[in-house]
């Protein structure tokens, strides 16, 4: 680990313990530090920002290190890890009613992030902490399986515009959520952004067929499925927002199925999906702070490729996961528009978000009335600001 950065002990034993195996020496290294920690509040805190909660008070029970934990922070996490299981007990028992309806017109659904990754790696024990899924489906039937759904007792979440009603299959990777009874569903369409449309087509036609209460549906291969996660993840820090979570993800996939994540394939999907610098990256966090070994090509790959900053970066993200303004709006705006291909799909969006419905200003500026939302429109054409403005160098990939 980089001496240059003070990582507290209360930070070095939340990372170690966000994964799934431990050897004999690193249960005895974090059996010591389980003796030196000193704030388990700070800890505890820390573990429920990050959304890894549950999967500590798993480990901390599985590793017999409770012992060591101060009551309320025993109780605290798990009554984290409780309310998971709860709610991922109930996920599924909506997705079978989702899966019914699908695979009755034909439609293929294939999960991904939170609910994928609990059926198929985290062993489905409520540990992997979610708060809707997420599915993708063709961009054909994507529209189609809205409406079924929507006759099926769902509702959908309003659309920021009218105007983006008319592009809703290019405003975004998914389609506005669907909810019923509490619970919620997002359906994508794309996965990897414009001009990478062919790899969402190779996730979604090499996804391995499985079942949910005896209801098809499948998951991601696992190559691909780590490429994907990493760019959810890269969009995420784009906004500021990093969760240890999602760099549990990864750590636990490629603990899981090494072998066939870890050969010549995984750069050259990095290459496709556009994302070298990103990916060496991450795959460099995972070297350096969960200690987990590549092979010699993987290792050049990072050290031609990884930025210098990323420890820094990772390291103010550990302990302040959510809540942080971006550094430069201007940057995941720009890449938002970025993605919607065409120019005149381009202009409809940003008439959309300079002119949202009276609904949207209502919530988006705590407006009580419909003439207070009014005068907030003029405030919004700031936005075209991000358009011209000049822009720090951002981490760029480079073919």
């Amino acid at each position: 680990m980089n001496s240059d950065f003070k990582i507290r002990d209360e930070e070095i034993f939340l990372i170690r313990l966000c994964r799934l195996e431990f050897s004999g020496e690193e249960s005895e290294k974090l059996k010591i530090l389980a003796s030196v920690i000193a704030d388990w509040r700070y800890f505890a805190d820390l573990a429920n920002s990050h959304g890894v909660g549950a999967l500590v008070y798993y480990n901390l029970e599985k590793l017999g290190f409770l012992q060591h934990v101060p009551q309320e922070a025993a109780e605290f996490l798990r009554n984290v890890m409780m309310l998971s299981l709860a709610r991922n007990t109930r996920h599924l028992n909506e997705m079978k009613e989702v899966l019914n309806l699908l695979n009755k017109a034909g439609i293929k659904t294939v999960l991904l992030k939170g609910l994928a990754l609990e059926i198929s790696v985290y062993g489905n024990k409520g540990i992997r902490q979610m708060t809707d899924v997420d599915v993708l489906i063709s961009r054909e039937n994507c529209i189609r399986a809205r409406k079924i759904l929507l006759a099926g007792g769902f509702a959908s979440l309003p659309v920021k515009s009218p105007f983006h009603k008319l592009i809703i299959t290019h405003t975004g990777k998914h389609l506005p959520s669907l909810v019923k009874n509490g619970f919620s569903v997002e359906i994508h369409h794309e996965l990897f952004g414009t001009g990478k449309g062919d790899l969402t087509r190779v996730l979604y036609n090499n996804s391995i067929e499985t079942e949910i209460s005896n209801e098809k549906v499948f998951i991601p291969a696992t190559q691909i499925f780590l490429i994907y996660l990493v760019k959810h993840l890269n969009y995420h820090e784009m906004n500021n927002e990093s969760q240890l979570r999602l760099y549990t993800d990864l750590a636990v996939l490629i603990e899981k199925l090494r072998e066939d994540i870890l050969n010549d394939g995984l750069i050259t999907l990095a290459d496709q999906a556009g994302i070298r610098k990103v990916f060496a990256c991450k795959l460099g966090l995972l070297k350096e702070f969960w200690g987990i070994s590549f092979p010699a090509q993987i290792n050049d790959f990072i050290l031609k490729w990884n930025d210098p900053d990323s420890t820094a970066k990772f390291v103010f993200f550990l302990r302040s996961p959510k809540g942080n303004p971006p550094p430069d709006k201007a940057v995941p705006y720009r890449s938002t528009l970025r993605e919607i291909p065409g120019i005149h799909r381009k202009i409809i969006y940003l008439l959309g978000d300079l002119f949202p419905s009276i609904h949207f200003m209502k919530k988006r500026y705590n407006c009580s009335s419909n003439l207070k939302a009014l005068l907030y429109y003029p405030h919004r054409i700031g936005k075209l600001w991000y358009l011209i403005k000049p822009s720090p160098g951002v981490l760029r990939d480079q073919g």
